[in-house]
């Protein structure tokens, strides 16, 4: 699908390299920089409401959106992405999703699952803090595209290259 589109900044296509999207124009890569932060940017709104309340089912809910993350080749957000936003705004369909981004689902299933525990538990400010926290990744995300994860994956798994997320290891 061809589009008009305007080249994100450089710095802006650096990190979304880091995110994996290593084989892909810098045309390309800006193509696709919102739909990238449409998942992240869903989850992000989604704990601003769940974490505050100590909403279980909720937060049970985006830890299995979390791990579904992890085994679909796409984010299931994006599956709402592909199949509807995107056509209004134009884009072009998302592809599979990179290891870094499956290794930052994994993590955020873990966590979610830790402050799912937490609030079960009784431990309410942990969970709120742990909460807080993992709602504070996806905001980085949505709104600078920093991925920690990404970068933890690179440096532990592409030979330390943690900011370079397209070196070679």
């Amino acid at each position: 699908m061809k589009t008009l589109h305007q080249l994100i900044s450089a710095k802006r296509i650096e990190r979304l390299k880091v995110q994996g999207f290593c084989n892909m124009t810098d045309a390309e890569v800006s193509e696709h920089a919102f739909g990238n932060r449409f998942a992240t940017s869903v989850c992000f709104l989604v704990l601003l409401i769940a974490v505050p309340l100590a909403n279980i089912p909720l937060l049970m809910a985006m830890t299995f959106i979390a791990l579904f993350g992890v085994l679909l080749p796409n984010h299931p957000f994006d599956y709402v992405y592909n199949n509807g936003v995107r056509q209004m705004l134009n884009k072009p369909k998302l592809p599979p999703r990179s290891k870094q981004f499956k290794f930052a689902c994994m993590v955020a299933t873990v966590w979610l699952a830790a402050v799912v525990y937490m609030f079960f538990a009784g431990f309410m400010v942990a969970g709120h803090v742990l909460g807080g926290l993992i709602a504070s990744v996806a905001l980085l995300v949505s709104s600078t595209d920093i991925c920690i994860p990404s970068i933890t994956y690179n440096f532990l798994f592409r030979g330390g290259h943690g900011f370079k997320g397209c070196a070679v290891s």
